[in-house]
């Protein structure tokens, strides 16, 4: 039960209001002046006060005011006679959780104490779990040591104490989100929301209204008054994923919340005044955008005050033995597993896989293996069909860039890899493309390619 300190000069009413609450179960310590109280309130950190309003000395709003400092304040609940009900609701102006009136009755005093412990309870637990949350987004807690890894982080080290703007770069999977969570709470908005819009997944037509917000009549079927991100996030952090997808109209009020600081409702004539940190994240190279006039250049010179350069897990692979042993233990709480680790064949297998889904892919790969896995070590056979290795797929791992390719390019190069890996021989070269000798040599010849021996010499190809 909670601890509570009842502070009153009148010794029938501090005695009478210590045996209702220990006959409920409470723990209850007494003073008998204000200077008393504040000092027993300061030593054993009681979680409820009950004080008189009036005493002589040290009154009930003074021994308030003296809590004010507290990191964590008790619930304060004043007790005071009919004529002085207005200084004990002025009380509650500074922060005091209720107050009683004399004379006081069992029933009011329970009823009133259960409520305020039960705030306290809530309070707490909600301070718990804010701690739970800080700590699961320390910077130190980002896994990895490779070097371009720890570059990252010292950049992320830098920039969390201030209000900067943040551009963070990476292939999706990368762990984008999970840096721009530690920015923020580590910063000092960590008390303020964080707020995540994906500009990727929303229509172009939806997307301002969800940063924007609406007023009713807005637009057909807009009845009521939506509130948008931008206002949602004030005094925190608000997180545009993917921000290369964005239309460039919508491009062009975002420019303007960057410069104002202030948002306008869809619908709306007045303008809001909003203080919010961006964090954007991008898989694109924002620069060929600019130049390729799908992304504004004053913009992204405004997101790209300091950039994060996350890297591909297939550049950092010296933190892979370190991420798997990250999500085997965090999934064997998850699932009640007690997996003490990978053998050393399945390692080697994860090391050498290219990664295309990054992190987010190997988090995947553990869970299911954890989960799967009869043993107390994960196996090769346990993740084997989850790496499908290009040969084992049947098919070549080729990776589009962001502008496109050239198909012909590509067949071009194809055949000249295959006759490499054929020695010259043109039909065994066909047979690894799965072509005919005819359709094979029509190409060939189509691409005025010419065989290349493995010493590197160049000479045609002599047809039977």
């Amino acid at each position: 039960m909670p601890v509570v300190v009842v502070i009153d000069d009148e010794h029938p009413q501090l005695f009478i209001i210590k045996t209702i609450l220990e006959e409920n179960g409470y723990e209850v310590h007494t003073a008998s002046s204000g200077e008393e109280g504040l000092k027993l309130i300061n030593t054993i950190y009681p979680d409820i006060v009950l004080s008189d309003l009036k005493m002589s000395g040290m009154s009930g709003d003074q021994i308030l005011d003296a809590l004010n400092d507290m990191s964590v304040k008790p619930a304060f609940i004043l007790m005071t006679a009919y004529g002085t009900i207005s200084s004990a609701v002025e009380a509650m102006k500074k922060g005091a959780f209720d107050y009683l009136t004399k004379p006081l009755e069992k029933d009011v005093i329970l009823h009133t104490v259960k409520k305020a412990a039960e705030m306290v309870n809530l309070v707490r637990e909600n301070i718990r779990l804010q701690d739970a949350l800080f700590d699961k987004f320390k910077i130190e807690g980002i896994v990895g040591s490779s070097k371009k890894m720890k570059e990252a982080v010292e950049i992320v080290k830098k920039v969390t104490p201030t209000t900067v703007t943040v551009l963070i770069y990476g292939e999706s999977g990368t762990g984008k989100e999970l840096i721009a969570r530690a920015i923020h709470y580590n910063s000092p908005r960590r008390m303020g929301p964080f707020t995540v819009i994906n500009c990727a997944a929303i229509p172009d037509n939806l997307i301002e209204s969800e940063l924007f917000g609406y007023e009713p009549g807005a637009f057909t079927g807009a009845s009521h008054r939506k509130i948008g991100l931008f206002e949602a996030s004030d005094k925190g952090t608000l997180f545009l994923d993917e921000v290369g997808d964005l239309p460039l109209l919508t491009q062009t009020k975002i420019l303007r919340v960057l410069q104002d600081k202030e948002i306008r409702r869809l619908g709306s004539k007045n303008s809001l005044k909003v203080d919010v940190r961006i964090i954007a994240a991008t898989n694109k190279m924002l620069e060929k955008e600019v130049s390729a006039g799908r992304f504004r250049e004053d913009l992204f010179y405004r997101l790209k005050v300091v950039t994060v350069d996350l890297p591909a897990l297939r550049d950092r692979k010296e933190d892979i033995p370190t991420l798997t042993e990250f999500f085997i233990q965090k999934y064997n709480n998850e699932f009640g597993k007690r997996v003490k680790g990978v053998s050393e064949g399945a390692m080697k297998a994860l090391v050498e896989y290219h990664w295309p889904g990054n992190i987010r892919q190997l988090e995947s790969v553990v869970e299911r293996a954890i989960l799967m896995c009869d043993k107390d070590v994960i196996n090769i056979n346990d993740i084997k069909s989850e790496l499908r290795l290009p040969e084992e797929a049947g098919i070549l791992d080729i990776r589009i860039p962001d502008e496109g390719l050239n198909f012909e390019e590509l067949e071009k190069e194809l055949i000249k890899k295959a006759m490499e890996k054929a020695n010259n021989v043109a039909a065994k070269a066909a047979q690894l493309l799965g072509m005919s000798y005819k359709t094979f040599w029509y190409r060939f010849e189509k691409f005025g390619l010419k065989s290349i021996s493995s010493k590197g010499d160049v000479y045609p190809e002599k047809r039977n």
